[in-house]
């Protein structure tokens, strides 16, 4: 018998969802409905377009053309509504589908945080392709940024910059830089080679106005001088694309809770990828990780289950990876103190940079990063040992013997 497959999302969980379906099931029909509509593109290479490092046709995944060899049929469109009891959705434009199995996989939106006059022309997100568009024109004639937030991309928007020569400001309401990212010390050596590269970094500050006069933004801080700007980018976290969901019964918070298979509480209902929140690998029941090899995994789990298999998410755990400001920048797992019983700390050994490996109930739990290229290959021998939960030999006292040591007892 074959089932309608209906999928909300273009992005990385949706097309894995299609890419795993088609393995075990060749014939049922799946359509794809995208709101942001055009060819699918990796969100994650927004900023390597914007500084040049890759040229703008890489931005683009080459699954168009593998979509139509699938079968699949591609709707360019925003649904507004779902009544999961009929197993209808509707459109832009008043149309209506019908499904027998559903995946939501609309992924997110980057948010305005509740700043006064933050939401005019000149202000932008690193979100999409159309803010990517918007950037590089400012980026070409424009010569003074404050970024807002200091997550991945602020810092990857900060980078862009300073490598073709704007004056950059950065603005960050915690405490720290990448503080869901970055321990407490290593956060504080990456706001030291931001600043060696010219970036003045202001953390504990709250940006409380915008206004502009004459072209230029003036932004009022709390408790601080004000900053000018020619252009703003703001960075302060996403937010799912799931308000259609408001009046079904699909149950959802700010994500979609998920079991192991991505069902949400509707049988024929999955979610995955952003809009979603399923077990971690440390045993959490709903956690919401977005990033784009969680979506991937999650968007393979669900399209498997939908094409009628039955297999379990083995957890998402949080891995963050990028180079900037001449440092690799990485975390993996569980680093900051709260969360941990000990660590070993090897600190600029070699020239390797700084690196913390992370112990709970004596097991590795996670690893954070500034520091080389080379020092990234730790992250994947710990990938494997931290979902797995496998005991571990003690770590050497020097990071060459532990970048080649066997790290895992049979």
């Amino acid at each position: 018998m074959l089932l309608k497959t209906i999928i909300i999302g273009n992005g990385a969980a949706g097309l894995s969802a299609v890419r795993s379906f088609r393995k075990y099931d060749s014939a049922s029909p799946i359509t794809i409905i995208s709101k942001e509509g055009g060819d699918a593109y990796s969100r994650v290479l927004l900023p390597y377009i914007l500084r040049g490092k890759l040229p703008y046709d890489k931005l683009f995944l080459p699954y168009a053309k593998e979509l139509r060899r699938l079968g699949v049929e591609y709707i360019e469109g925003e649904v507004l509504s779902l009544d999961e009891k009929a197993g209808i959705m509707s459109l832009t434009g008043e149309e209506t589908l019908t499904y027998d199995n559903l995946l939501i996989a609309s992924g997110s939106s980057a948010l305005w945080p509740p700043v006064k006059g933050i939401e005019q022309p000149g202000i932008y997100h690193l979100w999409t392709r159309r803010d990517l568009d918007s950037l590089m024109e400012e980026f070409r004639t424009k010569k003074e940024v404050l970024i807002i937030g200091s997550g991945f991309v602020s810092l990857q928007a900060a980078w862009s910059a300073r490598s073709i020569g704007l004056g950059v400001t950065l603005v960050e309401i915690a405490d720290r830089l990448m503080p869901l990212v970055l321990d407490t010390r290593a956060s504080a050596i990456m706001a030291e080679q931001m600043e060696r590269f010219g970036v003045e970094v202001h953390t504990s500050t709250i940006t409380e106005e915008i206004k502009k006069d004459g072209g230029r933004f003036f932004i009022k801080l709390k408790d601080k001088e004000p900053v000018k700007a020619d252009f703003i980018i703001v960075g302060a976290g996403v937010g799912a694309n799931i308000g259609f969901l408001k009046g079904s019964g699909v149950e959802y918070g700010r994500t979609i809770p998920v079991d192991s298979r991505m069902r949400t509480n509707i049988s024929n209902i999955y979610a995955a990828g952003d809009a979603a929140a399923g077990p971690s690998a440390f045993g959490d029941e709903h956690v919401t990780h977005a990033l784009w090899p969680t979506a991937v995994e999650m968007g393979a789990v669900a399209g498997a289950n939908m094409a009628g298999k039955d297999i379990a998410y083995g957890g998402s755990l949080n891995m963050n990876v990028t180079q900037m400001f001449n440092v690799t920048v990485a975390s993996m797992g569980k680093f900051n103190d709260a969360d941990i019983d000990d660590s070993y700390t090897y600190d600029a050994e070699a020239g390797h940079g700084y690196c913390k490996l992370c112990y709970k109930n004596g097991f590795i739990v996670g690893i954070c990063l500034v520091g080389t290229s080379e020092a990234v290959s730790l992250f994947g021998k710990l990938r494997p040992v931290i979902r797995k939960h496998l005991s571990v030999k003690c770590p050497p006292a020097k990071m060459d013997t532990f970048l080649n040591v066997r790290l895992f007892e049979k």
